[in-house]
């Protein structure tokens, strides 16, 4: 196909594909679709080798949120059945981080639910920073708490951090169609202050809400401008008991092309599966390794995620390597401005906030089903690891 070597030669010299470039890729056929992997494929390995960024994420605060993102099962009115407990003391979130580094991650992404943090919680945050810095040797941590206030930023900085993660999420034309009480706009801004503040920031969006080809389009380019160091791209687990709940747009074939266009539009950023990779790729989660180079480990916020056992299974079987703390994550040319290989965390509000039914209602849906067709089978709320007496499966 000429568009894919056309494609190929803009990602090798760092030039953005064309708006309807990019929508072509989302519009080729399953018949095309290795195609696409493949030439994405060459993208990634050119700036990535065949290097795969483990992350691991430890929820500080889980649930009651004033917020009201549609997607998350911790928002304001959600009757998802998700553990809920307040901050997460400097020594758990330690102790949880611990066990994601043991597993062979690199970077620690701590989130807190809520509009974003008051100073004493910059300040908890702060202290939690330090004692994972100071037990865990050479990791890398990012801080995901909602918007922030001027001067956060540089306190949180100061305190070791190495990056902010703050989400997108989708088009500015539709944003107000899930959330109401923020505007896209100050997301934008809670993103530059990251940046401004010398932290390596980290933006990306949520796919399966709904959205048109436009929109992801869109949100990508408009990710590409902010000029993040990486790009989480979750994709949404419908958690019963929030208004998208009932939502299951997705097939592995459309998430492979999601990332595909995410690669060709931001060629030389750390592109990570985020949240629902389980959910929506399942099985074709190895050929995502070829368009992405970094995953989260283990479980999400409020959602279980594949065994940590399985992750590292998957990435040697799929002929990848895990990168090590002493590697460098970016290309030369963007890991000069960032600490030590620019930013991972991917969470926010996203797909990684995400989690599904109750095991209960995940059993009722035992019944045969298309391939196409919800899979509240593989949606599971967390119930183990931080802010539980039970180990995670990092």
């Amino acid at each position: 196909m000429d568009l894919l070597n056309t494609l190929v030669e803009k990602g090798l010299r760092r030039e953005p594909p064309t708006r309807d470039e990019a929508l072509a890729v989302l519009a080729t056929s399953d018949d095309d679709l290795l195609d696409v992997v493949a030439a994405a494929g060459k993208v990634r390995r050119h700036w990535f080798g065949r290097r795969v960024k483990l992350n691991y994420l430890v929820n500080l605060k889980s649930g009651l949120c004033p917020e009201d993102c549609s997607y998350c099962s911790q928002r304001l009115g959600s009757e998802a059945g998700i553990l809920k407990y307040t901050w997460l003391k400097p020594d758990q979130a330690s102790d949880a981080a611990a066990a994601g580094v043991a597993g062979g991650a690199k970077r620690v992404c701590l989130v807190a639910s809520g509009r974003g943090p008051t100073d004493r919680d910059v300040d908890r945050v702060s202290e939690t920073i330090k004692a994972i810095k100071e037990n865990n040797e050479g990791v890398e941590v990012c801080a995901c708490l909602g918007l922030l206030s001027d001067g956060q930023a540089e306190r949180l900085r100061e305190a070791g951090a190495d990056a902010y993660n703050h989400n997108l999420n989708t088009s500015e034309a539709t944003y107000g169609e899930i959330t109401t009480t923020h505007t896209y706009a100050d997301r934008v801004d809670t993103v530059n202050k990251a940046h401004a503040a010398g932290l390596s920031a980290c933006s990306g969006l949520i796919a399966g809400m709904g959205e048109t080809d436009e929109d992801l389009v869109d949100v990508v380019f408009a990710l590409r401008e902010l000029d993040p160091d990486s790009v989480p791209v979750n994709f949404l687990i419908p958690f019963e008991g929030t208004p998208l709940g009932k939502e299951w747009n997705l097939t592995p074939q459309r998430c492979l092309r999601i990332l595909a266009m995410t690669r060709f539009v931001c060629p030389d950023v750390e592109v990570r599966i985020a949240g629902g990779r389980e959910v929506h790729l399942r099985t074709m989660q190895p050929l995502a390794l070829h368009l992405a180079n970094s995953i989260f480990l283990g479980d999400y916020l409020t959602s279980e995620g594949q065994a940590g056992k399985a992750d590292l299974e998957m990435i040697a079987d799929a002929g990848f390597e895990v990168e090590g703390t002493d590697q460098v994550t970016l290309p030369e040319h963007r890991a000069g401005g960032c600490h030590d290989g620019g930013g991972v965390c991917g969470s926010g509000g996203g797909g990684a906030c995400g989690s599904g039914a109750e095991p209960e209602a995940a059993a009722q849906a035992a019944e045969p089903r298309t391939a196409a067709g919800p899979r509240t089978d593989l949606v599971a709320v967390r119930r183990r690891g931080a802010g539980t007496d039970l180990a995670p499966n990092a």
